[in-house]
């Protein structure tokens, strides 16, 4: 009985510190603030990266962010299982990553998760929803609206609700860097 009762008190203070917490940091204006809690509850976030405000984390902790990426207001990532994301990553406005979902062939509806990878320069434009146990290779870009359900090989481009390959990057050697990030955004 008392080992019931520490467990919802210590899983209503994990609700409190991921979901709360974390939540209202997110409407934060400051974006150096921002990025110090985010680190401070294990989000591990590299130089010149940024979280834009108003964003959904669950579970920072299981969250890693590459050198100079944008992450844009209103994103969701889903740290329940482990996130990835490379270096010069563009994600737009919207876009939600989840790396955790529902078995709906199980009579109890268990949840399944799986690690999300999104590497080195990709750019994932507004809306789009990347599922569980994908990785979206070098150089991909995701077409605004898409629902990315299986992987996305180097240098493509996908569009569409279930995404397929729409075209390819002609250029292969990417090597820009992505503009500091907003201080109040």
């Amino acid at each position: 009985m008392i080992d019931k009762i520490l467990n919802r008190i210590k899983t209503i203070y994990l609700e409190l510190i991921n979901s709360f917490l974390i939540l209202i940091v997110g409407y934060t204006p400051i974006h150096h603030f921002r990025r110090f809690f985010y680190r401070l509850c294990g989000m591990k976030i590299s130089k010149g990266s940024a979280v834009h405000m108003f964003a959904s984390i669950y579970k920072a902790s299981g969250i890693s962010i590459g050198k100079d990426s944008i992450i844009g207001e209103w994103v969701v990532l889903d740290g329940r299982d482990k996130l990835t994301i490379g270096n010069n990553v563009n994600i737009a406005t919207g876009v939600m990553i989840y790396n955790g979902e529902h078995d709906i062939n199980d009579e109890n509806f268990k949840p399944t998760f799986a690690p999300v990878v999104v590497e080195d320069y990709v750019f994932i434009g507004p809306r789009s929803i990347i599922l569980p146990g994908v990785t979206i290779k070098k150089g991909a870009v995701v077409a605004a609206g898409a629902v990315v359900t299986k992987d996305v090989e180097e240098f493509n481009i996908v569009g569409g609700v279930r995404a397929r390959e729409i075209g390819d990057i002609k250029s292969k050697n990417l090597n820009y860097t992505l503009g500091r990030a907003a201080w109040f955004r």
